[in-house]
C-alpha cells in the first residue's frame, strides 16, 4: 500500500501567509477530502501537492520518494495524476485520439500495449460508443468521463480531482461519484477539493478542514460535522448531510 504525504506545507504571497504548516494523508484506495471556505488556503494546498505552485516550506512524499522538488510531470511519473476543474480535453480531437495522447507518453508501452489500454480505458469508463466523437461535442458528465480516463492512462497510484462535482448536472454527480468509488476499489487513492460540501463530505472516509491557511479539524464526516468550530466558520449551525 502507498501513502502521499504532504508534510508541514507553507506559502506565503507579497509577505502574507496563506498556508502555514499544513499536513495530510492519503493511503492507496482512500478518498480524502480537503475543503475549506473561499480563500482559506485550500486550493493553494492542492496546487502545492500537484506541484503547480511550489511551497515555501514542507515536503510532499510518495512513501519515501521525497518529490517536493519535481514539477508536475514529474510527480506524475512518480504516481500522481491530477484532474483539473477546467475542461483539459482536447476539444478537435476524438475521445479515443484524447486517452491515446496521453498513452503515447508511456515509453514502457508498445504500439500493441497502448492500443490494449485504450479499448481497456474506453470499456471501464463506459464511453465505447462515443469513441468517435469530438471533445468539443461531449456533455459535462461525457466530458468528465473521458477526463478522469485520460488521467488515468498515466497509471496513477493517486488521483487529485479539483473541483469534480463543478458544473454536472444531479445526474452527473452520482455518475461521478459512482466513478470515485470506482478508483477507490482498484486501490487509487483519491484527493477531492470542491466547493461543493455536501458532495464531497458525503464520499470522503476522511476530510480535512483548512481556515485561515491552517488545518483546524480532520477526521470522517460525522467528526467534521460536530467539530464547532468548523460550524462557526465553514459550515454553520443548520448544516447536514
Amino acid at each position: 500500500m502507498a501513502t502521499l504525504k504532504a508534510q508541514h506545507l507553507a506559502k506565503s504571497y507579497k509577505g502574507r501567509q496563506v498556508v502555514r504548516d499544513v499536513s495530510i494523508s492519503i493511503d492507496s484506495g482512500q478518498i480524502v477530502g480537503l475543503l475549506g471556505p473561499n480563500g482559506a488556503g485550500k486550493t493553494t494546498c492542492f496546487y502545492m501537492i500537484v506541484g503547480l505552485v511550489r511551497a515555501d516550506q514542507g515536503r510532499v512524499l510518495i512513501d519515501d520518494l521525497d518529490v517536493s522538488h519535481q514539477p508536475m510531470h514529474g510527480r506524475a511519473r512518480a504516481g500522481i495524476g491530477y484532474l483539473p476543474q477546467e475542461a483539459s480535453i482536447f476539444r478537435k480531437l476524438s475521445v479515443s485520439d484524447n486517452i491515446m495522447a496521453i498513452l503515447e507518453t508511456r515509453k514502457e508501452l508498445d504500439a500493441g500495449a497502448r492500443r490494449k489500454e485504450l479499448e481497456s480505458l474506453l470499456q471501464e469508463f463506459h464511453i465505447t460508443h462515443i469513441r468517435d466523437n469530438l471533445g468539443m461535442s461531449l456533455s459535462g458528465g461525457e466530458r468528465r468521463r473521458v477526463e478522469i480516463a485520460r488521467a488515468l492512462a498515466t497509471a496513477p497510484k493517486f488521483i487529485l480531482l479539483d473541483e469534480p462535482f463543478a458544473g454536472v448536472d444531479p445526474i452527473s454527480v452520482g455518475d461521478i461519484k459512482q466513478i470515485i468509488h470506482h478508483l477507490k476499489a482498484k486501490g487509487i487513492g483519491v484527493l477531492i477539493t470542491d466547493h461543493n460540501v455536501r458532495e464531497t463530505l458525503d464520499i470522503c472516509e476522511t476530510a480535512y478542514i483548512v481556515n485561515d491557511g491552517q488545518l483546524i479539524a480532520e477526521g470522517d464526516s460525522e467528526t467534521i460535522l460536530a467539530n464547532q468550530l468548523v460550524k462557526e466558520v465553514y459550515l454553520g449551525h443548520e448544516f447536514r448531510l
